[in-house]
């Protein structure tokens, strides 16, 4: 999966703020890959969204997920321990999206396989800057295991 591929990059976006939920979604409008972004409030939707259960049973597999840790219901140190520990999910690339910076996040994140950990910016330009560095990264210069079969 990369950016030239001409298919547009699926996120899922697991946030509960809608004020965060606007800025990242202007801020990945602004950038040169097309996405189709997928925002779920909580971590119970981002696994039925994952697994294609209830009303996400025509959900597309993500590329990538973007992954707030302190929500409602389930937060996302544990969606994360779901996602890792799964052997249909465990290759999708999460990146851990927070307001912290505590250390112990960080780490926890980490140990429970984040595939990075990213502190959200306070302003709009600063999450432009995310969007960029996301876009930059993860749709241009990382390569992908091959791809397992996904579930039609």
């Amino acid at each position: 999966m990369t950016a030239k591929d001409n298919e547009p990059i699926e996120i899922l976006l697991v946030e509960d703020n809608p004020g965060d939920v606007r800025l990242t979604e202007k801020g990945l409008q602004k950038g040169n890959v097309t996405n189709n972004l997928h925002v779920v409030p909580n971590g119970i939707e981002a696994l039925e969204f994952l697994r294609q259960e209830n009303e996400y049973a025509d959900a597309p597999r993500p590329d990538l997920i973007l992954l707030d840790l302190d929500m409602p219901k389930m937060g996302g140190k544990e969606v994360l321990r779901e996602i890792k520990t799964d052997s249909d999910l465990k290759r999708l690339p999460v990146v851990v999206l927070s307001s912290s910076d505590a250390e112990e996040d960080i780490a926890k994140s980490y140990d429970l396989h984040a595939n990075a950990y990213l502190t959200k910016p306070v302003d709009f330009e600063g999450f432009l800057d995310i969007a960029q560095s996301i876009e930059d990264f993860w749709f241009t210069s990382v390569k992908y295991p091959p791809t397992e079969v996904k579930r039609q």
